[in-house]
C-alpha cells in the first residue's frame, strides 16, 4: 500500500515511516520541519519506497493532492511538548485543530482510512482528582484545568480532534481509528520541547545536573517507540478497531525522582539531581498531573499487544543514541529495537 504519514520526519512519524517501509509499503512523508527534523529520516533517503515532501498540513491544496494519491493516512503531525504549548499557544491550537480538520475533511472526501494520533493529555487531572490508583480507561471521565491556564490548551485541542474525528465517522462514514499515545520515548526524540527522558539523558552524559520539576513524585508510564508504532500499525490492520479509541502505552509507572536516579546511574553517576519549582520553569499557576498510567486491555484484546521494552531498555536505547551523536558529526542511526508479534 501507499501511506501518507503527516509529521513523517517527527519522532514517532519517522519510526512509523521506517516500519512501513520495512514491511514493503510505500510512504509519502510530509513535514514542515517545525518540530520534525531532516536528520530523523536521513538514513531513509534513497529508499525507493519513500517520498519526503516539505509542506504544511494547513495547506489545503497540497494536502488534498497528497491524500488523494495514497491508500490510507497516518495523521501524526501536531504541535507537541509542554514547553512549546506554553510558549506558542496560538500555533499549538491552530496546528492541532485546523490541521486535523483539513486532514479529516480530505480523508472523508477521498474515502481514505485514517489513523489519528491523540494523546494521554486528554485525560487531564483525572487520576489526581478521583483519588484512586486504577489505570486510565478509554471511556474515562476527564478533568481539565481552567481555560485561563494555557497548560491545558494542548489537551483541549486534541480532545476536539477526537470529537471531530468521531463526528466525521458518524456523519460522513470515515473509516478511522484513534490512538492515544502515553509518553512515547526512544532514539531520535529531542528534549527541546520539554520531553524528560532525552533531556535527562543528554544532561547525564554531559555530567550536568538533572532538573526535576516539583517534588519529583509525579509518575509516568513510558513506552518504547517501537512498541507504539507496532500497536498503531496493528490497529490500522484490524477491522474491529474501526471507529474506536485506544490507549497506546505501557502499564508500568515510574516516578520522575526514580527516573532521574536511573539515568544518573546508567550515564556514569556524575550528575546531581536538583529539584526546581514548576513556577521557575513555566511561570505562575502551572499545573501538572501526579499520575498517568494507561489501561491497555482494549489494545491487547484487539491486536494482541504486550509491550516488549521496559524503562531500562528504553534508557539504554536513548543513551546509546546520544552517545553516538556526541561522537559523530552526522550520526548513523542506532541499531533499532523492533517489536514483533
Amino acid at each position: 500500500m501507499r501511506y501518507l504519514v503527516t509529521g513523517g520526519a517527527g519522532f514517532i512519524g519517522s519510526h512509523l515511516s521506517e516500519h512501513l517501509l520495512e514491511e514493503g509499503h510505500e510512504v509519502l512523508a510530509v513535514d514542515n520541519f517545525s518540530t520534525g527534523r531532516r536528520s530523523n529520516v536521513t538514513h531513509l533517503e534513497g529508499h525507493p519506497g519513500l517520498e519526503l515532501q516539505e509542506g504544511d498540513i494547513l495547506s489545503y491544496p497540497l494536502m488534498e493532492e497528497m491524500v488523494a494519491s495514497c491508500d490510507a493516512v497516518y495523521h501524526m503531525a501536531a504541535a507537541v511538548g509542554v514547553k512549546l504549548i506554553m510558549e506558542q499557544p496560538v500555533e499549538t491550537l491552530t496546528t492541532n485543530v485546523r490541521g486535523t480538520e483539513i486532514i479529516l475533511e480530505l480523508a472523508a472526501k477521498h474515502e481514505k482510512k485514517l489513523f489519528l494520533a491523540s494523546t494521554s493529555e486528554v485525560y487531564g487531572k483525572t487520576l489526581e482528582n478521583n483519588g484512586d490508583i486504577h489505570a486510565l480507561r478509554e471511556d474515562e471521565d476527564r478533568t481539565l484545568g481552567a481555560t485561563t491556564l494555557k497548560r491545558w490548551a494542548y489537551a483541549c485541542s486534541k480532545t476536539f480532534d477526537e470529537f471531530l474525528a468521531l463526528a466525521y465517522r458518524e456523519e460522513k462514514g470515515l473509516d478511522l481509528v484513534i490512538g492515544r499515545f502515553f509518553n512515547t520515548v526512544g532514539p531520535r526524540q529531542t528534549g527541546r520541547y520539554g520531553m524528560v527522558v532525552p533531556t535527562f539523558v543528554k544532561r547525564g552524559l554531559a555530567g550536568e545536573p538533572l532538573m526535576v520539576h516539583g517534588d519529583g513524585e509525579q509518575s509516568r508510564s513510558f513506552t518504547h517507540v517501537s512498541d507504539a508504532v507496532w500497536a498503531a500499525v496493528g490497529l490500522m490492520e484490524r477491522d474491529e478497531a474501526e471507529g474506536e479509541v485506544f490507549n497506546i502505552g505501557h502499564g508500568d509507572e515510574i516516578t520522575i525522582n526514580e527516573l532521574a536516579r536511573r539515568v544518573v546511574e546508567m550515564t556514569g553517576g556524575r550528575s546531581e539531581i536538583v529539584r526546581v519549582p514548576y513556577e521557575e520553569v513555566y511561570g505562575k499557576g502551572f499545573e501538572d498531573m501526579r499520575r498517568r498510567r494507561p489501561d491497555v486491555t482494549k489494545l491487547r484484546e484487539v491486536v494482541g499487544y504486550a509491550p516488549r521494552f521496559g524503562i531500562d531498555e528504553i534508557l539504554e536505547d536513548v543513551i546509546e543514541y546520544y552517545r553516538r551523536r556526541s561522537t559523530q558529526m552526522d550520526a548513523e542511526p542506532p541499531v533499532r529495537r523492533v517489536a514483533t508479534g
